[in-house]
């Protein structure tokens, strides 16, 4: 952890030689002004690491139309706030753990409670009190398959982490793609082409352990199967090590605290438009948005959209004033008519993933335990299987854990979190739960529904105007979005300065080394 933080501190002294025409102004004089569109964890952490790289006299402005946090949220239920997003963050996130650091704020504590997995008949895997009797029990059921598929988790994680040198030397990357290449060569592109199953039955894992273990956690995670893309498949495991944390107050908190400590203009509006400008031989934007009391329009010399651009999420943008991509263009034109080019249309759906926190008696009798004190687990995972209409359900802690705090057991009302494809009825609440005094729903856009396209979004939709959200198509997570923002920071920098050398190096572990 010291030497990351002495890399990261290098960036801030890194000077730059050769220049990208094209890229920034002539004279080198910084933006004025930077928009960002959306106040979720990746446009907040962009605001930060934006500020960390132009300095304190741009302004920086951020555009929400909804609540700072975005899909990072919490509900309340008897005075007390639970989360209804973003819930868990993993040991090795190392820039939400420097956020949390900078913020000066504290980690959860963590209440332990036991899983089991139910097929919608019986519990096929249970967890107990005692770690050994756990592994043996997996391993009789299903051999040397979790051996495996933690090795090999592991050694994807291994070579993620190398994106925190990367960036802490201050390179940066025009696409997901050479991000992902830069990481695992060819083999993480390829993971994000070919179904999870795929790849860990070429692996040696069996079936059954993908069917009664892998799906489960998928289905909690992404609310979708084993036939997930391996790369983001590779993310959810990851995430379901034991290594977890989470924020005390609500992992909201570190949104709003980026905000401050970037000192950027929050600005509660929907932008209606972003249209190019020409501002002698560099382009600015001009952004139209609407307040609760009128409209308005600025200009901006680097735009980032940090919310997802998908039609079926509508968030209500429009880019117009570009030029149109169906005029010919001479080849010798063609460098300079490049730049015009409107924003590609981007692909693919978000998967809704419904988030029902109940307050009641959970019924055990539905899952064999007719003596609701006999009951021992606290998180219930799903296999996927036609006739389940849930996800998974989990008795929730507050996101405030005082001293003595204990969770409620079964034969008391507690808070259970319950994810499902589609808002739950009376009957299926009336199967999950003897009774209950409230249901609080939140139909949820959480994450790509993959498969729905096959190209990962680009990062650069124009010169100066940056899409973030392009990341979740690899892999969606908090961590995932704050990588993608401290890459975007350093992008825009890199460009607007005009220090190609810093931008889509190839063979980077090389050139670290070199460099120390």
């Amino acid at each position: 952890m010291n030497t990351w933080l002495l890399l990261h501190l290098q960036i801030l002294t890194y000077v730059g030689v050769l220049g990208e025409p094209g890229f920034a102004q002539l004279d080198g004089a910084p933006p004025s002004s930077i928009a960002v569109i959306g106040a979720g964890i990746g446009g907040t952490a962009t605001a930060h690491f934006l500020r960390q790289h132009f300095g304190p006299e741009v302004r920086i402005d951020v555009f929400e139309k909804g609540t700072v946090g975005g899909r990072l949220a919490t509900v309340t239920v008897n005075h007390n706030d639970y989360e209804s997003g973003g819930s868990i963050i993993h040991s090795l996130n190392l820039h939400m753990q420097d956020f949390v650091k900078q913020l000066g704020l504290k980690y959860r504590k963590n209440v332990a409670g036991k899983t089991a997995v139910f097929n919608g008949e019986e519990f096929i895997l249970e967890e107990t009190d005692w770690y050994l009797l756990d592994l043996f029990r997996l391993w009789w059921r299903y051999g040397i398959s979790f051996i495996r598929l933690q090795m090999w988790v592991e050694e994807i994680m291994e070579k993620f982490m190398r994106i925190y040198k990367y960036q802490a030397h201050g390179y940066a990357f025009s696409s997901v793609e050479e991000l992902l290449s830069s990481l695992g060569g060819s083999g993480f592109l390829n993971m994000t082409r070919r179904p999870l199953s795929e790849s860990l039955l070429e692996l040696g894992v069996s079936q059954r352990f993908i069917d009664e273990v892998i799906a489960p956690i998928m289905r909690v995670n992404y609310g979708q199967n084993s036939s997930i893309p391996a790369f983001v498949g590779a993310v959810s495991l990851a995430g379901a090590q034991a290594s977890l944390w989470a924020v005390e107050g609500g992992n909201k908190l570190v949104c709003s605290g980026l905000l401050k400590l970037a000192r950027a203009n929050l600005i509660q509006a929907q932008v209606n438009a972003i249209s190019p400008q020409a501002a002698g031989e560099s382009i600015q934007y001009r952004l139209s948005y609407s307040t609760q009391t009128e409209k308005r329009e600025d200009l901006y010399d680097i735009v980032v959209v940090a919310t997802p651009l998908q039609p079926s999420v509508g968030s209500g943008i429009s880019f117009q004033g570009f030029e149109s991509e169906s005029e010919p263009v001479s080849e010798s034109e063609s460098d300079s008519q490049q730049q015009q080019q409107p924003p590609p249309s981007i692909a693919g759906t978000y998967h809704h993933t419904v988030a029902s926190i109940v307050h009641g008696y959970l019924n055990c009798s539905y899952f064999g335990y007719p003596d609701p004190k006999l009951f021992p687990f606290a998180s219930i995972l799903t296999t996927d299987t036609p006739e389940l209409f849930f996800n998974s359900v989990a008795n929730v802690c507050p996101v405030n854990i005082t001293t003595g705090f204990r969770r409620k057991p079964p034969q008391e009302a507690g808070v259970y979190k319950v994810f499902s494809q589609e808002p739950l009825g009376k009957k299926e609440l009336k199967t999950l739960f003897k009774s209950y005094y409230s249901v609080q729903v939140t139909d949820w856009q959480a994450y790509p529904h993959y498969w729905s396209t096959e190209e990962l979004p680009p990062v650069v939709l124009h010169d100066g105007l940056y899409y973030l959200n392009g990341i979740e198509w690899a892999g969606s997570a908090m961590e995932m979005s704050s990588v993608a923002a401290k890459n975007i920071a350093l992008l825009a920098y890199h460009r607007w300065s005009r220090q190609a050398e810093m931008v889509d190096q190839k063979d980077l572990m090389h050139k670290i080394k070199t460099e120390l």
